[in-house]
């Protein structure tokens, strides 16, 4: 791994799906004794959560949630 003039370095894509690591996730570089680590920035949201709120207040159709509900469940 290489580190580029901005300071910047790319974790490999195995890496970051093993860890659940996307896009805008809150990264924070830590010292541990001789070694950095780095880890999920403690109370940053996790994809899911950005994805929710992103899409919330989104919905455009005329259907009640218990109408979705059966059209979905078939019920």
């Amino acid at each position: 791994m290489r580190m580029n003039s901005k300071g910047q370095v790319t974790i490999p894509a195995a890496l970051r799906a093993k860890h659940h690591l996307h896009e805008g996730d809150e990264l924070e570089v830590v010292e541990d004794g001789t070694a950095l680590r780095i880890r999920r920035a403690h109370g940053s949201e996790t994809h899911g959560q950005r994805l929710v709120r992103e899409m919330r207040g989104r919905a455009t159709t005329p259907m009640s949630t218990e109408e979705l509900m059966e059209l979905l469940r078939g019920d």
